[in-house]
């Protein structure tokens, strides 16, 4: 119906949702009201390629891309709706839940600016539109906190290695929670750790941290020849002051880039500044695993309660039995392990530890869909879960490796 009278000229659509169904995503829908009233629309994922075409999409300042497990199989449509709204100088927040770390990393490298794990933390959609809305610093101004290591020191810290037998044991998971812990012991003298991520390829921890991932990390393991202090503590990231952190590089790189000689040097030159180092292993056996193994004080082998892990482990230990390697160093760790009153399953764990001729000195257990969350928020469990089961017994081994070392050191 046409009208004489002049009409109110309509808000225009700065921003859009895009997904498969909005409705699945209620919190999404009230967190846009709050930030932005009626000045946002929804679009399905065919509708919003063709929408940037459009004069109307020209107001458009940024979109929430929002997808859960389902989406996973469209992620080259995914892709194209990240790259058509860059192209168009469109920004993009991509909410997610339950969706694949490696599903989540091919997004956010092909050019989405925020990340926003779903269901969304309080205020944490109107967070990311501050930062986007933020204006950038030049290249050459933006900083990162970086580790100042004194010339000379000789600390000779507590080498802790963790590794997964099989993917998805919660490797990383134990890795970043336990050097966390350790470098949260609350004493007059805390100790200093620093967690190294060797797991070249794949290598989350930057992810778990929500670290950046920066190219001074291939750089000093390219030379390690020449590394000294200045070069060391410059590839390492502080995460809130306490823990100090050597990424994987930046892009995927092959694990025998670097050889037994330069992952020694690496730990030697970590080991001298800091009381503790943790190791997040790649789950493959490379040339250099042998140097990790021997150097290593304590030496977590994580497995679980299925047949994988079980032949993983025989596999493992034969490697090690055949090459005349220290298999005694290897404490094996069952993730997920059954609770305490469940008789039948600690009777399968006594089993499998019977069948395998090894000894499983830790039951760690299940820590649920708070583990997932906290990985995807870049938290350690004590930040976002500290009641947690698994967080409470993480913390408990670090404390029991801390008095062994203090009483080890007094002995001596």
């Amino acid at each position: 119906m046409s009208s004489a009278m002049p009409q109110p000229e309509a808000n225009p659509i700065v921003a859009c949702t895009i997904s498969r169904d909005v409705q699945n995503f209620d919190l999404l829908i009230e967190d846009m009201e709050a930030a932005l009233g009626e000045s946002w629309g929804d679009l399905g994922f065919a509708e919003a390629l063709a929408f940037f075409g459009q004069p109307e999409a020209e107001s458009l300042e940024f979109v929430a891309l929002a997808i859960d497990h389902d989406d996973q199989d469209n992620l080259v449509l995914m892709g194209e709706i990240i790259t058509q709204a860059k192209s168009r100088g469109i920004r993009v927040i991509l909410i997610a839940e339950d969706v694949s770390p490696a599903s989540l990393h091919q997004l956010l490298r092909l050019g989405a600016d925020e990340f926003v794990p779903y269901p969304l933390p309080e205020k944490e959609l109107q967070a990311a539109i501050d930062r986007l809305n933020a204006p950038e610093p030049p290249k050459d101004e933006v900083k990162h906190a970086t580790a100042n290591l004194t010339s000379g020191a000789s600390k000779e810290g507590a080498l802790i290695v963790v590794h997964g037998l099989a993917g998805g044991c919660g490797s990383t998971t134990m890795a970043v929670n336990l050097a966390w812990e350790l470098a949260s012991l609350a004493e007059d003298s805390r100790p200093s750790v620093c967690l190294i991520d060797l797991d070249l390829q794949y290598g989350a921890v930057s992810t778990y941290l929500d670290l950046p991932r920066r190219e001074a990390v291939f750089e000093m393991l390219s030379e390690t020849e020449s590394m000294d202090e200045e070069v060391f503590g410059q590839a390492l990231l502080t995460f809130k002051d306490r823990l100090q952190v050597l990424t994987a590089p930046t892009d995927m790189v092959p694990l025998d880039i670097i050889s037994s000689e330069d992952v020694d040097r690496i730990i030697k030159m970590a080991r001298s500044h800091f009381d503790y180092v943790v190791i997040d292993m790649p789950s493959t056996l490379v040339q250099w695993s042998e140097t990790v193994l021997q150097a290593a004080h304590v030496y977590f082998a994580l497995i679980e309660m299925d047949m994988r892990s079980a032949q993983n482990a025989l596999r493992m230990k034969r490697a090690l039995q055949s090459e005349d390697l220290p298999f005694n160093k290897l404490r094996f760790a069952m993730n997920r392990a059954p609770k305490f009153t469940d008789l039948a399953g600690k009777s399968r764990v006594k089993r499998m530890a019977e069948s395998l001729g090894i000894s499983i000195d830790l039951q760690l257990p299940d820590g649920g869909k708070a583990v997932t969350q906290s990985g995807d928020h870049g938290l350690p469990m004590a930040e976002s879960a500290a009641k947690n089961p698994l967080r409470k017994e993480i913390a408990k081994l670090a404390r029991s490796l801390h008095d062994l070392g203090r009483s080890e050191a007094k002995a001596a």
